[in-house]
């Protein structure tokens, strides 16, 4: 291939009121406010459709951006995925980090899930005012050493095995050993 992707430039998400979203964002991510425009014509397609389109720094260069299009009928999700499967996940400097975030956001009145630990980073999970969930993590310190044990041929092999039987490949089920101990007890696989 003749070109590679540098990095995501941002990632936008429909919201039902932009202004509703800054705030949140702000007041409970500590994101800034970095960028609106608005047109009444979308500029790819050129079609009428009214829009608001806010953009928020989610650090280190990153944006994460929502578009209100008030003309379009109420949003929604896809009733065949489960709300944790799309989610948005921003990284935190360390564990205490996250536990501020968490008291921060409890406190706020948002309802957390967490701390789950994945093995190589540790995570909650919440959702903002447009039902988006959204994840705070932060890296293992031993996140360097699990992650080389997962070699290029052990996620071929995987990836090979799941497209195969759609079953759970156990190469890496030591990630989730602690976490999931207490279920893999009480219903253990093939049960």
């Amino acid at each position: 291939m003749s070109f590679q992707i540098e990095k995501i430039h941002h990632v936008a998400y429909r919201c039902k009121d932009a202004k509703e979203t800054v705030e949140w964002y702000q007041k409970h991510l500590n994101m800034d406010f970095i960028l609106a425009f608005a047109e009444d014509h979308v500029p790819s397609t050129k079609a009428f459709d009214p829009y608001m389109h806010v953009f928020l720094n989610a650090g280190s260069g990153n944006v994460l951006a929502f578009f209100e299009v008030p003309n379009q009928p109420e949003m929604g999700f896809d009733p065949n995925t489960p709300n944790w499967v799309q989610h948005l996940a921003l990284k935190v400097k360390d564990r205490n980090e996250l536990l501020i975030a968490k008291e921060h956001l409890e406190q706020g009145g948002i309802d957390v899930i967490g701390v789950t630990n994945h093995g190589i980073f540790h995570s909650i999970y919440f959702f903002d005012p447009n039902g988006h969930r959204l994840e705070l993590t932060y890296d293992d310190p031993t996140s360097e050493d699990k992650v080389s044990m997962i070699t290029d041929a052990i996620k071929q092999d995987m990836l090979d095995e799941w497209s195969r039987t759609k079953r759970a490949p156990a190469h890496t089920q030591f990630l989730h050993s602690e976490e999931l101990a207490e279920a893999r007890e009480i219903a253990p696989v093939g049960e």
